[in-house]
């Protein structure tokens, strides 16, 4: 079966082709690093790194690459705000995306290329547009030699009209999106639909928020930059853009309009986006208080179950937050390493046969837009079957497959074990049980039953459940 996509672009699934056979190049827009990630982020970081295992799975050579905004309105404000650098602002939020995503399990990318070191790169695609006649610069802004003739020193706006085909990506043509416009056109701009390439630097910023360039100090717009770094690092042409649904109008639309402008020939062949991210179902944000960072969900959940719960939300689909489903989720999770506990399992993955039926079913699923509904329905099959047969060949597929959605990787009995914030046994340690196991089992061997099972309900009470075997007694939190 042929791997397919949800092309944006085309609005239809096709048949994945790469450029280059056996290679695939892929661009992701990353974050824009002034705070925390929030959930949001981490629906969008965890789809692409779904598409990006899926990828090396099906045995393609991938080069990925999700830049870091570190320059940008909000960053140069929060860093004022601090009283410190834009740099020093912008690697204390990159090291924590980096432990955040670490803690989802996600893979780091090829490539992750800060906007701060390409404005060159940059500077270099906006000449070349000034040179077509696609981007003009500003007047009446600071670089105006007073007489409305344009001076170095001002803004630099691509000219949206002169580019065909502006609106293939959203579906929204330019004479609707004229019409929608209710404000007047912003000074220095010849039409309001106009987006600025380079941002002339104001006199109250600090001076680490400006690069030299022949317009005078400023910086890079926010859409010039990753039509910059993606061409620079995968070429004038490649495989793959994702992102947030949020960013398909304007950014990438307008990503397209200054790549292709630029180049003179499309830059991207396939344009994935995932599904918007709701809390409750309602619209997640911080005036209706419903507004939640990944650091305050794994306050209450390990980092997997969090992974799980996103996959069970196929990636183009509204997903939908809740701490109610989130249990559901960690409840699902712990069923398959229930599973798997107590079976003799390798120390690697095994290399998956994808002749196996179970395994088949799973990358047809896959192989149709990364289906992880489809494919986790699959583990749940194995899982059943681990159950009755006890086969350690069914667990080892199991976990194998489960592998490249990044889950189901920790020792069965450690992860079932392990204390969980949103539990009642937080605070019982291991030690504590085990001397409790072994006080039980004294009681047993004195005959004293009524002690033995008063130490069972304790423990299940809180959170502990107890397994009796012909080995002795072995725990997991419930």
């Amino acid at each position: 079966m042929t791997l397919r996509l949800f092309n944006t672009l085309t609005r239809r699934l096709e048949p994945f082709t790469p450029i280059v056979p056996g290679q695939v190049r892929m661009y992701v827009c990353g974050m824009t690093i002034y705070d925390l990630c929030h959930m949001g982020h981490a629906r969008m970081m965890m789809a692409f790194d779904v598409v990006y295992r899926w990828l090396a799975a099906s045995g393609y050579q991938v080069t990925y690459v999700r830049n870091i905004t570190d320059i940008e309105d909000k960053i140069i404000k929060r860093a004022v705000e601090r009283g410190i650098s834009i740099r020093a602002l912008t690697d204390e939020m990159i090291d924590a995306m980096r432990q955040d995503l670490a803690a989802i399990g996600t893979v780091p990318p090829t490539h992750e290329p800060r906007a701060t070191d390409y404005v060159q790169q940059m500077l270099a695609m906006i000449h070349t547009l000034e040179d077509k006649g696609l981007a003009y610069r500003a007047a009446g802004d600071s670089g105006d030699s007073g007489d409305g003739v344009p001076g170095a020193g001002g803004d630099v706006n691509f000219a949206v009209r002169k580019f065909p085909g502006y609106g293939k990506l959203s579906g929204k043509s330019i004479d609707d999106l004229r019409a929608g416009e209710r404000v007047a056109v912003d000074q220095g701009k010849n039409d309001p639909l106009d987006f600025v390439l380079w941002k002339a630097a104001k006199p109250d910023e600090p001076d680490d928020a400006k690069f030299d360039s022949d317009y005078g100090p400023g910086r890079p717009g926010w859409h010039i930059e990753c039509s910059a770094m993606s061409c620079a690092l995968l070429g004038e042409r490649f495989d793959i853009h994702g992102g947030g649904m949020d960013l398909q109008f304007p950014h990438h639309e307008n990503e397209i309009a200054q790549s292709e402008g630029a180049l003179g020939h499309p830059f991207v062949n396939y344009w994935l986006h995932n599904g918007f991210l709701n809390v409750d179902n309602e619209k997640m944000s911080k005036s209706l208080g419903n507004f939640f960072t990944i650091r305050d969900v794994l306050k209450q959940f390990d980092g997997e179950t969090l992974r799980f719960f996103m996959l069970r939300t196929h990636y183009r689909s509204p997903f939908n937050f809740s701490d109610g489903l989130l249990d559901d989720a960690r409840t699902a999770l712990r069923r398959l390493y229930t599973a798997l506990d107590g079976i003799s399992l390798p120390d690697t993955a095994i290399a998956i046969d994808w002749a196996k039926p179970q395994a088949a079913a799973f990358k047809a699923a896959m192989d149709e837009d990364f289906n992880t509904p489809g494919a986790l329905a699959v583990l749940f099959e194995l899982a059943n079957e681990c159950n009755r047969s006890r086969s350690a060949d069914t667990a080892a597929l199991l976990r194998a497959l489960a592998g490249t959605l990044g889950v189901l990787q920790q020792v069965p009995r450690s992860y079932l074990q392990a204390a969980n914030a949103s539990h009642a046994a937080n605070g019982l340690d291991p030690a504590t049980i085990e001397r409790l196991i072994a006080e039980r089992a004294a009681a047993k061997a004195g005959k004293n039953f009524a002690e033995a099972d008063r130490i069972r309900k304790d423990l299940a009470a809180q959170g502990i459940e107890l397994k009796d075997s012909a080995t002795g007694t072995t725990w997991v939190r419930a």
